[in-house]
């Protein structure tokens, strides 16, 4: 059997006449012609089962796993490692096929996790209440922007930071593309990476909306989340902070604490391994006096008639409960797997064990930046703003040449920033969690020394060639 097409040409000339349409293009006369795709789908056969098995395990194979290269990458997606016993919990036939939990009488198992992974998500970024849940994080920063508007539906600037994610950055400009009363200016950052605040308080005024911060920001660096909150507290705007590494929050004050009114996350460190980029789940959290206006939904605890602790959906405002415009998102679905994977990993870790992984990986991370900034020609580029456990190296040549070299000793060495700003060839993202070891790092920094020594016309050849 070839292919997994179910429908031959005679059931599709069956279901045509039941229409009353003589072709599937007649399906689509209503759409213009110009919006219409015109190129020819160039497909390939169709394979028998065996062979696409055949097909994908050569892409699967390409993949680093545990015994592959030892991965230095960071910006947004990290590897940490992540007990048997996650996806253990996660097979359970109890989770399985379970959705938006509507009907509490027969879903408390699955109401009482989503509880869980709130309590959690809200005691890591330090605020009242939290959601289940969000797409990821970059999504969830851009709602959170929307709910700022709710918030204070007269004011139209949101002051979004450079230092911020670029995709976080994109995906919160897309989402206000279409809203003609609200505008973005940009806080560049300075030359140690951190958000340049310098006059924001006279240039903020009475029109500002919010602020987005990343925290740590996209090149690891911990922002002035409390100045920052001062001056947009002191012209009645909101805090906004997205982190895309929250175990980062075991070591640093909660964004609540340092004065944010949103915060949001990325949760993917929390026992969602890193596949082709997704899926993710996006942490969001607030004060208690902003729930109405939070998008996705809210797990309640309450007791029944007879006395006895039931969970319940709380707050569920999306436009498919008959909302339409007055909807507070457009967030169709909780990430319910994932976010029960993140309550199960935070569970397993608990406090103690959440801060544990996040010394080591600064630890690590710190002894990388150090035995590498030796390196003749190798900088820091943040210089002593801290950092936990993401940093940029400069580099004496191009960063993507680096990166091609090291590979061939196992080494996936960083990200290089060209690739979010043609001007930075040379600056490097380098990331280091809990699973790198000492040998792998001296063995970074070999291949960095050896890479270094290069004439630069080999580099500049190097980075032509990748």
């Amino acid at each position: 059997m070839s292919g997994y097409s179910p429908h031959t040409p005679e059931d599709v000339a069956a279901m045509l006449a039941a229409i009353g349409v003589e072709s599937i293009d007649d399906l689509f006369a209503h759409v213009p012609a110009s919006l219409r795709a015109r190129a020819a789908i160039d497909l390939p056969p169709g394979l028998t089962e065996p062979e696409l098995r055949r097909h994908l395990a050569g892409f699967a194979a390409r993949n680093a796993g545990a015994l592959g290269p030892a991965v230095f990458l960071g910006a947004g997606a990290y590897p940490h490692w992540i007990p048997a016993v996650v996806d253990q919990v996660l097979l359970r036939s109890e989770f399985a096929t379970a959705y938006t939990p509507y009907q509490p009488e027969v879903s408390q198992g699955t109401l009482q996790a989503i509880f869980e992974f709130q309590t959690f998500a809200a005691l890591l970024l330090g605020l009242d209440v939290a959601n289940a849940s969000m797409y990821d994080g970059a999504s969830a920063t851009a709602e959170a922007v929307l709910m700022a508007r709710r918030v204070l539906p007269g004011r139209r600037t949101v002051w979004l930071a450079r230092a911020l994610h670029p995709h976080y950055r994109a995906t919160v400009k897309t989402y206000l593309r279409g809203l003609g009363d609200v505008q973005i200016r940009e806080l560049p950052f300075g030359p140690d990476g951190r958000t340049d605040v310098t006059g924001l308080d006279s240039a903020v005024g009475p029109d500002a909306l919010c602020v987005v911060l990343g925290q740590p920001n996209v090149f690891g660096v911990l922002e002035d989340l409390a100045g920052v909150a001062a001056a947009m507290r002191a012209v009645g705007a909101l805090t906004i902070t997205a982190t895309t590494e929250p175990l980062a929050l075991a070591l640093v004050r909660s964004p609540g604490a340092c004065g944010a009114d949103i915060a949001v996350a990325e949760g993917q460190s929390f026992g969602l391994p890193l596949a082709y980029g997704g899926p993710g789940v996006g942490l969001f959290a607030t004060h208690e006096r902003h729930v109405r206006n939070m998008p996705g939904r809210i797990v309640g605890e309450t007791a029944d008639a007879r006395g006895r602790r039931g969970y319940v959906l709380t707050l569920a405002t999306r436009e498919q409960h008959i909302r339409r415009e007055r909807a507070t998102s457009n967030i169709c679905t909780n990430q319910g797997l994932m976010a029960l994977a993140n309550a199960i990993h935070m569970a397993l870790l608990g406090a103690q064990g959440m801060r544990d992984v996040a010394v080591q990986s600064m630890e690590k991370a710190h002894y990388l930046a150090r035995r590498a900034a030796q390196v003749p020609g190798v900088s820091l580029w943040s210089g002593d703003a801290p950092f936990v456990r993401e940093f940029v190296l400069r580099l004496p040549g191009p960063a993507a040449a680096f990166v091609k070299s090291a590979e061939k000793r196992r080494l996936l060495a960083g990200v290089p920033l060209a690739r979010f700003d043609a001007a930075r060839q040379n600056d490097l993202l380098v990331a280091v969690t809990e699973k790198r070891t000492k040998e792998e790092m001296d063995r970074y920094v070999e291949a960095l020394s050896e890479w270094a020594r290069r004439p630069a016309s080999k580099k500049v050849e190097e980075a032509a060639w990748n």
